[in-house]
């Protein structure tokens, strides 16, 4: 019944660990749990109390009412059951929305906020706005199905021959090669904008509308549309009087519009959590039962490779062959590699960007992003209003610093940012460190260390094997 199965545990206000099932399985975006994931789960335990995202009966009613009932009368997908074939009984099932909420707001630095959140579907809500204090949340405002944002966007996904539900990113890529041609006329056949309404069901995806289109023009087109649909939903958030947002949900993913967002003024704050699709739920789902605050450092919290960072090793092969790979300490519990599971590049050659997407069997147009100092990137790159540093690639930025490197400027101009603090990654932070006093740029192509379509490397044999079939060294 879901996608992006992943599992976390919880101590207290701890989170010890989170992960990805399609890290252990190699599926890309798993729907199931796997043994192996479970097992690693099982480490931290046992459990006291095992929690659900999202209330399945609830969204068998919507099934139901969206026809498909093939999903709606089927229970081998049941979650219950499918825990119970690892040993594991549910608990307590809570609501999707609630879970993105709790994911965002308790994970954040925050006493108080508005919690905004926006993705294809829960069980039935689509978007909800809440308000935080202390441990409180409260649901103010929800959009139900199948007036759905998100499934807009996953519709053109599909209709610019992508994957819908998975590769919505690439289309976000494509709209920098486009003009919104064709604004208007979703307006006209799909969308009223203020307040947001679909005017019919995009669940079935939009067949072959406008079939002479080119997809770069569709693409840039749905992207102006949810831009603005978007900057309702923040202004209708921002009426409930806290400065700070707390964004979630898969939409939150979308880096393009957070910048165009943020720089809307409308608060001083802003979290985003690294994970806020469903993934994020598993932590999400535990916030939201137990109503407290969590201690959150950083997103490391997936499966550990022992050993020191190795960076001599990586400027040395980086000198030498201008791309390595590093696999090294926890996981990045999060759909963007962080220094911890990236393949990495000299972002100066002009050569480098069609080599490594070359290597990761991915279109030419695709752009990677640029992992910098935090002490240097307004050097380099105009961050969106009130945003200090992204961490987590949240946010797109002007390059300011010419055509130097080419390899992280995409077509507009502009790169999807990571800041790099010693707080962040210290052993990613001293290889930058090191790589600046070497050549002087304080930066690295940063991109996840996968091939498209398969999940990122996660345990040392994933690493040798990318060495062996891809002729990257993993280090």
């Amino acid at each position: 019944m879901n996608h992006d199965a992943a599992m976390a545990v919880v101590d207290g206000t701890e989170i010890l660990w989170a992960a990805h099932a399609e890290r252990y399985s190699r599926v890309k975006n798993d729907h199931f749990l796997n043994q192996a994931i479970v097992n690693e789960a099982k480490t931290y335990g046992p459990f006291d109390k095992v929690v659900y995202y999202e209330k399945p009966l609830l969204k068998k009613t919507r099934q139901l009412y969206a026809g498909q009932y093939s999903e709606a009368f089927s229970y081998t997908e049941m979650p219950q059951r499918h825990c119970s074939m690892f040993g594991i009984k549910i608990d307590e099932c809570v609501l999707h929305h609630d879970s993105h909420a709790a994911a965002g707001y308790f994970t954040s630095p925050f006493k108080d906020a508005v919690i905004l959140t926006v993705d294809a579907i829960g069980e039935w809500d689509t978007v909800s706005i809440s308000t935080a204090e202390k441990v409180w949340i409260e649901r103010k405002e929800t959009i139900r199905y199948p007036h759905s944002l998100g499934i807009l966007y996953s519709a053109f996904t599909q209709r610019c021959g992508l994957k819908p539900a998975e590769e919505e990113y690439i289309l976000m890529g494509m709209a920098a090669y486009g003009e919104p041609k064709y604004k208007d006329d979703i307006y006209e056949d799909f969308v009223e904008q203020s307040p947001f309404k679909l005017k019919k069901n995009l669940h079935k995806g939009l067949g072959d509308w406008h079939p002479e289109a080119d997809l770069m023009d569709m693409a840039a087109s749905i992207q102006s549309v949810t831009e603005e649909c978007l900057a309702g939903l923040w202004h209708r958030a921002s009426k409930y009087g806290s400065r700070n947002l707390v964004y979630a949900g898969g939409v939150a993913l979308n880096c393009v519009a957070n910048t165009k967002l943020a720089n809307l003024g409308l608060f001083d704050n802003i979290w985003v959590i690294p994970n806020p699709g469903d993934a994020g739920s598993s932590i999400g789902c535990i916030a939201a039962s137990q109503k407290e605050h969590l201690n959150w450092k950083n997103p490391f919290l997936g499966y550990n490779i022992n050993g020191e960072y190795p960076v001599d090793k990586i400027i040395k092969e980086l000198t030498e062959n201008k791309i390595v790979g590093v696999a090294n300490g926890r996981a990045e519990f999060g759909p963007r590699a962080l220094g911890n599971r990236s393949l990495l590049a000299d972002p100066r050659g002009e050569d480098i960007k069609d080599l490594v997407n070359q290597i990761k069997r991915r279109q030419k147009f695709r752009p990677f992003s640029p992992a910098i100092l935090e002490e240097d990137v307004n050097e380099y790159f105009d961050l969106p209003k009130g945003v200090l540093n992204t961490p987590y690639m949240q946010y797109t930025a002007t390059y300011t610093h010419g055509k130097d490197c080419p390899a992280i400027i995409h077509y507009d101009n502009t790169s999807r940012v990571q800041t790099v603090s010693k707080s962040d990654n210290e052993g990613f932070y001293e290889l930058l460190k090191a790589w600046k006093k070497k050549t002087g740029c304080p930066m690295l192509l940063n991109t996840s260390l996968n091939i498209k379509g398969m999940p990122m490397v996660n345990d040392t044999k994933d690493g040798k094997a990318f060495t062996s079939k891809y002729g990257v060294k993993v280090l």
